[in-house]
């Protein structure tokens, strides 16, 4: 029976249909093959989505679509502007540090890339940049948001394994910040080949100007970090501390959220909410399964059998996780692959916090290579190119998404520094 669920889950896939039903319908398809009681779905689907750390999820999406209908995206772009404008193609180095600036904010790429892209692509393009040049930059900075805290990929792995999603957050902060700070090199570098243009150095009073429009946006991810880590609030708390705090700004500060754009906001993030919780009931569903005819432990001790030496189980997971973010959404994938993979990674003696950054990281880089590169997508619609010409572009950047995800991978000092800085003074 476990062969007709990977069946029916991998043609539903190449059929097109969403990963949540995807996995809905293998799993339904196994029970009733299993003669299991169907009773056992909503049982397993309940259990999945009952867990309080999940209730962050709803609350950040909210916080982060609140600030973007805000107006904040405008203010942070102006911000990295007028810092980095006046270097050559300093736009491109103003998108990356955009992304990094709202990641605090949103910690989804695909909302940076719609956000930050509805405004910087077009700009790019009427400055003199390469149309796939603008969008390249856009969808790839856009990555870091699920590695810079607050991620919901982090809160995932956290749910799926009792890691704490305190650390986790600290865990990604030094890759994150390495992944903007390669996007920014690279896209210097290319701008100075090509010669893109560059603005005239701002005076310390506009740059003093831009910061204080944009100051009360850039305190948002510093609260929830401090709420966290120092024990003030949860991370649910922290999240919902975060809605208070982008009503606060976007009705009495900036006076950009009227109360029709704050109805439409909550719809729209209700809609993402409520298409995550599905796919974590059906994936909690699968994983049951899985767990059930003991597929992680013969995974497990599959790839033990061909290695055992730490740093050639951890290429093979790379390149499993890499050819699984390729074709499946990351949650999905997140999902299903990582509390397998946990197991074989702690076995060879990899830090539990340290796998969860190597694993994010490698499927957010999916997010930017097609088939189901989401962020090429929207990136390719705003900037009215196509996907093959995009396609091409992104390459420089995968480039140094690939660099990064070897530094991680082989350095865990990068990925555990902060937490056992923070938790073990």
């Amino acid at each position: 029976m476990i062969a007709l669920l990977f069946v029916v889950f991998f043609i539903c896939l190449l059929a097109g249909v969403p990963v949540a039903f995807a996995l809905a319908f293998a799993s339904l398809a196994y029970l009733i093959g299993s003669h299991v009681p169907l009773v056992v779905i909503p049982q397993k689907m309940y259990s999945g989505i009952d867990q309080f750390v999940l209730l962050c999820i709803p609350g950040f999406i909210l916080a982060g679509n609140l600030m973007n209908a805000g107006g904040i995206t405008r203010r942070i772009v102006d911000f990295c502007n007028a810092l980095l404008g006046h270097i050559r193609g300093g736009l491109g180095l103003a998108n990356v540090g955009a992304s990094m600036l709202f990641a605090g904010i949103s910690g989804t790429a695909v909302s940076d890339t719609a956000s930050i892209g509805a405004v910087l692509i077009p700009a790019m393009k009427e400055e003199g940049f390469e149309a796939d040049f603008a969008c390249a930059v856009t969808a790839c900075s856009s990555t870091v948001g699920p590695i810079i805290p607050p991620s919901l990929p982090m809160i995932i792995a956290g749910t799926l394994t009792g890691l704490s999603v305190g650390k986790l957050f600290l865990a990604g902060a030094v890759p994150g910040v390495l992944l903007g700070l390669g996007f920014m090199l690279m896209s210097g570098w290319i701008s100075r080949k090509r010669n893109h243009p560059k603005h005239p150095r701002q005076s310390f009073g506009q740059i003093w100007i831009s910061f204080r429009r944009a100051s009360w946006a850039l305190w948002m991810p510093v609260i929830i970090l401090v709420g966290i880590l120092g024990g003030f609030t949860t991370p649910t708390e922290a999240s919902i501390v975060a809605v208070l705090y982008a009503l606060f700004v976007g009705c009495l500060v900036y006076r950009t959220l009227t109360p029709k754009k704050v109805a439409q906001v909550v719809v729209s993030s209700t809609v993402t909410t409520a298409s995550l919780m599905v796919l974590v009931g059906f994936a909690n569903l699968f994983s049951y399964i899985l767990a059930s005819e003991q597929v992680p432990q013969h995974i497990a001790e599959s790839m033990l059998q061909l290695t055992d030496n730490k740093y050639l189980m951890l290429l093979l997971i790379n390149l499993l996780f890499l050819l699984a973010g390729t074709f499946m959404e990351t949650i999905a994938a997140l999902v299903i692959l990582f509390p397998v993979l946990l197991q074989v990674a702690t076995q060879v003696g990899v830090d539990p916090l340290h796998f969860a950054v190597i694993a994010v990281l490698n499927l957010v880089i999916g997010l930017t290579t097609p088939p189901v590169g989401v962020c090429l997508f929207v990136a390719a619609g705003i900037g009215k190119i196509s996907l093959e010409r995009l396609t091409r572009a992104v390459l420089p950047f995968l480039a140094v998404s690939l660099l990064v995800l070897i530094l991680v991978t082989y350095i865990p000092f990068l990925s555990l520094l902060l937490p056992s800085w923070i938790h073990n003074p």
